[in-house]
C-alpha cells in the first residue's frame, strides 16, 4: 500500500484506522463532558458521523465489526464481574421479576403494534416484539462511572438483562425454525437440552478451574489476566454452540468469575482499564457507524416503523421498571434508573432484525433494517442521558451515607524487611479498606538502631517501594515510612497515634512472647497498647482461592464494644474473599449469634453452626477445615469483654491444626461513632 491509497476515502490503512479510534476515543468523551453530556454518546454520535452513511471517513469492515462484537462481550462480562453477587442472590427473584416485565410487557404490546398497525402476521409480529424486548447495557459505562452498579436496583436490572435477552433471542429461534418447517420435537430437546448443558456446564467447572489456577499460578500478573480473557470467550463460543447470543455467555462468565476476582485488586483495575480505554469504545463506536440517517427519507413505511418502535421501547420499558418499583418499593430515582438501563438496544435487536431480514420473513425487508436502526440512534442516545441523570442522585444518597465515615478510616500495614507475603498482606489492607475513601494505606517499618542501620534502612526503603508499586496496580496510593527506634512496638503504637490509625493490619511471624503467648512479643505488646482495631493474619496465598471462610465466635464477643466494628471488616474481607461464609459459635447458640449479627446490620451472609465448647472447636478445625478455606477468629484483648483464657493459646493452635491461611481479628475497646458508621454501611 502506498502513501496516497492511505488517504482515500473509507480509510482503509489498518494503521490509520486504529489511529482515528483512539482519536474519536479520546476527543468526543470530553468534548461531550465539557457539555454535561455522557461521554459515550458522544463516541456513539462520531461514529455515525464518521462512518459509511455520512462522511464516510471509515468503513465498518471487518476489523470495526470484530472489534465491536468483542467490545459488546466485553461489556456483558465486566457486567457479570462487577455486580454484588451477595445482592444478586439475595434479590434473584427480583431480577426474574424484572426480567419477565421487561420482556413480557414490550412483547406484548409488540405484537399488538405489529399486527394492527403494520400489518404483519403473528408470528412475524412476535418477532418483530422481541427487537426491542431485548436490551443491550448500553448505559452500563456510565452506571460503573458512577458507581452505582451495586446499587439493588441496579443490580436487579442488570440481572434481568440475561433472562430479557435470552427469551428474546428464543424467540427468533423458534420463528425462524417455524420459517423453516424445522420447529419440531427434536429442536425442542436440542435447544433445551444445550442450554441446560450449558449453564450447568459453566457454573460447575469454571469456579474449580478457576480457583486452581489462582492457587497455583502465582507468576507474573499478566498471566490472571490471560487466562480471565480465556474463559470469557471461550464461555461466549460455548453459548453460540447451543443456539444463544455470545453475550449470555459473556455475562455467566463474569458471574462465576465474580468471586474469583477481587473488587479492588490489581486483576480487576487491569480488566476493567483493557475494556475502557478499548474494546468497549470500539463496540459503541461500531454502534455508531450503523446508523443512517438518510433512511429517514427512504420513505413513510421507514418513519412509522421507526416510530412505533422508538414509542414502544420507551412506553413499555418504563411500564417495566414502574410496576418493578411499585411492587418491591423502590424510588423515583431508582425506577428512572432502572428505565435508563434497560432502555439501551443495540446488538440483539441488530441480530433478530438482521436474521428475519436473510431468513425471508414476511414484513422484515429494508425499512424494517433501516427502522430499527433509528431505533437503536435514539436509545443510543437517550439511554445514557436518563442513566446519568438518575445515576448522580443514586451515588448522591450513597455518598451522603459513607462519605464522612470513610473519611475518618485509616489503615496501617507495618512491615519487616523479613516479611514474606507482603502483598498478600496489602491485598488484606485493601479488602477491608472502603472503595471511596481517600485516604491512602500507611505502610512503616521500624528498624532498630545499630551499625548498619543505614543499610536496613535501604532495605526497609527497597521493600516499601515494592508495595507501592504491587498497590498501584490496583490504583490504590500507599503512604510509606520508615522510623528508628530502639523497641519495634513502641513505633507501629507511635505512628498509629501521629496518624489517627483506626485500623492495624499485621502479619504473623508465628513467635510467642514470653508473657502472654498469644502471636507474638511485638504483637502483643501492640495490642496491649492500643485500642483500634487490629487484624494479625497468616496469609500465603490470594485471597481469591479461597474456598470458605470459617468465621470463629468465642461466647460474649458480642458484647464487646467494637463487635459491630470487627464485624463490619469481616463482612468487607469475606467480600474481597469472594468465598461463602460459615460461621461457627462456641459455647453459645446458633440462632444467637445469628442474632447477633443482624442487631448491628451487618452483610455477612453466612451459615451458623454452634460447638459446645473450645475442645469441639479444636476438633472441627483439625477434622472439618482445608487448606484452601480462611479461618477468622475474632478474639478480644486481655481484659475486655469477651475474653477468656483459651484465646491466649488459640491463634498457635490454628497455625498447628490449619494448613491454609488464618487471621485474628481484635475488635476495638474504644470505638468512635463514626467506625461503626462506616463499617455498618458495608
Amino acid at each position: 500500500m502506498n502513501a496516497h491509497s492511505a488517504f482515500e476515502l473509507p480509510v482503509s490503512d489498518p494503521v490509520l484506522v486504529f489511529a482515528l479510534a483512539m482519536i474519536v476515543f479520546l476527543v468526543a468523551p470530553l468534548c461531550f463532558q465539557r457539555y454535561r453530556l455522557p461521554g459515550i454518546v458522544g463516541v456513539i454520535l462520531v461514529g455515525a458521523l464518521i462512518g459509511p452513511n455520512a462522511l464516510g471517513i471509515l468503513d465498518r469492515g471487518e476489523t470495526i465489526v470484530l472489534l465491536g462484537e468483542v467490545g459488546l462481550i466485553y461489556l456483558m462480562f465486566v457486567a457479570g464481574l462487577e455486580i454484588d453477587l451477595n445482592q444478586f442472590f439475595e434479590n434473584a427473584d427480583r431480577s426474574v421479576v424484572f426480567g419477565l416485565l421487561s420482556f413480557l410487557v414490550p412483547q406484548a404490546v409488540g405484537t399488538v403494534a405489529g399486527v394492527f398497525v403494520l400489518g404483519l402476521s403473528i408470528p412475524a409480529a412476535s418477532l418483530f416484539a422481541s427487537i426491542f424486548a431485548s436490551h443491550t447495557l448500553l448505559a452500563y459505562p456510565v452506571a460503573n462511572r458512577l458507581g452505582i452498579v451495586t446499587d439493588e436496583a441496579m443490580t436487579v436490572t442488570i440481572g434481568g438483562t440475561i433472562l430479557t435477552d435470552t427469551l428474546a433471542l428464543l424467540v427468533l429461534a423458534v420463528v425462524v425454525a417455524g420459517a423453516q418447517g424445522t420447529l419440531d420435537a427434536a429442536f425442542w430437546v436440542r435447544l433445551v437440552l444445550g442450554l441446560a448443558l450449558f449453564f450447568a456446564g459453566i457454573w460447575v467447572l469454571v469456579p474449580r478451574l478457576g480457583a486452581w489456577f489462582f492457587r497455583t499460578v502465582d507468576e507474573e500478573s499478566y498471566f490472571e489476566f490471560l487466562f480471565v480473557m480465556s474463559i470469557l470467550f471461550v464461555c461466549a463460543y460455548a453459548a453460540e454452540v447451543v443456539g444463544i447470543e455470545p453475550i449470555v455467555g459473556a455475562f455467566l462468565a463474569g458471574l462465576v468469575l465474580n468471586r474469583l476476582i477481587p473488587d479492588h485488586g490489581a486483576l480487576m483495575n487491569r480488566i476493567e482499564f483493557v475494556g475502557n480505554a478499548l474494546f468497549i469504545p470500539f463496540f459503541l463506536l461500531s454502534v455508531g457507524m450503523l446508523v443512517d440517517v438518510r433512511a429517514i427519507a427512504a420513505g413513510p413505511r421507514t418513519l412509522l416503523i421507526a416510530g412505533v418502535l422508538v414509542v414502544s421501547v420507551l412506553v413499555t420499558k418504563y411500564l417495566a421498571a414502574w410496576l418493578t418499583g411499585r411492587l418491591y418499593g423502590y424510588s423515583d430515582v431508582q425506577v428512572e434508573g432502572m428505565f435508563g438501563l434497560s432502555l439501551g438496544q443495540a446488538a440483539a435487536a441488530l441480530a433478530i432484525v438482521l436474521i428475519g431480514f436473510e431468513v425471508g420473513i414476511d414484513g422484515f425487508d429494508r425499512e424494517m433494517v433501516n427502522a430499527v436502526v433509528l431505533m437503536i440512534l435514539a436509545a443510543s442516545v437517550i439511554s445514557p442521558a436518563v442513566v446519568e441523570r438518575a445515576g448522580k442522585r443514586i451515588a448522591l444518597v450513597a455518598d451522603r451515607d459513607v462519605a464522612d465515615a470513610a473519611s475518618h478510616q485509616r489503615v496501617l500495614v507495618p512491615l519487616s524487611p523479613k516479611t514474606e507475603h507482603r502483598e498478600e498482606l496489602v491485598d488484606l489492607a485493601l479488602s477491608i479498606r472502603e472503595p471511596r475513601s481517600r485516604e491512602p494505606i500507611r505502610a512503616l517499618t521500624v528498624i532498630e538502631p545499630g551499625e548498619d542501620a543505614d543499610l536496613r534502612v535501604a532495605r526497609a526503603e527497597s521493600v516499601l517501594d515494592e508495595v507501592v508499586e504491587y498497590a498501584a496496580g490496583a490504583e490504590a496510593a500507599v503512604d510509606t515510612r520508615t522510623r528508628l527506634n530502639y523497641n519495634v512496638a513502641s513505633g507501629i503504637v507511635n505512628a498509629g497515634v501521629e496518624n489517627r490509625i483506626t485500623t492495624f493490619v499485621i502479619g504473623w511471624d508465628g513467635a510467642r512472647s514470653r508473657r502472654q503467648r498469644v502471636v507474638g512479643d511485638v504483637i502483643d505488646q501492640v495490642l496491649g497498647r492500643t485500642t483500634q482495631l487490629v487484624l494479625v493474619s497468616r496469609i500465603r496465598g490470594p485471597l481469591n482461592a479461597t474456598r470458605e471462610v470459617v468465621v470463629l465466635l468465642p461466647p460474649e464477643i458480642d458484647h464487646n464494644v467494637g463487635f459491630d466494628g470487627a464485624l463490619g471488616a469481616i463482612g468487607a474481607l469475606t467480600d474481597g474473599a469472594g468465598a461463602r461464609v460459615r460461621a461457627v459459635a462456641v459455647g453459645w447458640d446458633a440462632a444467637e449469634a445469628r442474632r447477633a449479627f443482624e442487631s448491628v446490620g451487618s452483610s455477612v451472609g453466612a451459615g451458623f453452626e454452634d460447638v459446645a465448647d473450645w475442645k469441639a472447636l479444636l476438633e472441627l478445625l483439625r477434622d472439618d477445615v482445608s487448606a484452601d478455606d480462611l479461618v477468622v477468629c475474632m478474639s478480644a484483648r486481655r481484659g475486655t469483654v469477651g475474653w477468656h483464657p483459651q484465646l491466649q493459646t488459640l491463634p498457635k493452635s490454628i497455625s498447628t491444626l490449619v494448613d491454609g491461611d488464618f487471621v485474628v481479628v481484635y475488635p476495638a475497646s474504644a470505638e468512635r461513632a463514626d467506625d461503626r458508621q462506616f463499617l455498618r454501611l458495608r
